[in-house]
């Protein structure tokens, strides 16, 4: 299931500026499949991050739209904004849900994607609360926290709703 994640035929990745489920290597820019291109990023223990439109989730299938991109070493995903029940699937995967500001977006701040990104998150957590982020060109632009609600900010705490269970079996 893995290997499907971001396969659809229709996806658009702006790295390389083609439809289909291939992806730019950084710092060589070779470039391979995503499945791959995430493994190689995993053996070097590099986390991703996932920089978005409009809607995003929106028309995938709900349980591995988030399960997908967890499996592949995604970490945190900036967008515009999120289909509803896709944000809430991502809190629940322990992936940390950002969104860009009203007016900002990749394009606006002109992000190409083959920055490294810091998120400055503050350790306590609150919803909505707003979360710095820094990338390796100097560039440094607020986003939007999108765990909205306080059992969401405690599965991530816990690196997802399943961590979050068996930590709290008595």
């Amino acid at each position: 299931m893995a290997r499907g994640t971001f396969a659809n035929v229709r996806l658009v990745n702006k790295l390389i500026n083609e439809v289909g489920s291939k992806t730019k290597v950084f710092p060589s820019g070779d470039e391979m499949d995503i499945y791959s291109a995430s493994s190689k990023y995993k053996s070097e223990n590099i986390p991703l991050i996932i920089i978005a439109g409009k809607e995003y989730g929106s028309g995938s299938s709900r349980d591995w739209a988030a399960k997908g991109p967890v499996l592949l070493g995604v970490k945190a995903v900036i967008a515009e904004s999120y289909e509803r029940i896709h944000r809430s699937n991502l809190a629940g995967m322990g992936i940390l849900p950002l969104e860009f500001l009203k007016g900002e977006s990749a394009i606006t701040l002109d992000l190409k994607g083959d920055e490294t990104f810091d998120i400055l998150l503050e350790p306590i957590i609150t919803t909505g609360m707003i979360v710095k982020v820094k990338t390796s060109t100097g560039k440094e632009f607020n986003t939007k926290l999108r765990l909205d609600t306080a059992p969401e900010i405690e599965y991530y705490r816990c690196s997802g709703i399943l961590q979050y269970v068996l930590r709290n079996i008595k």
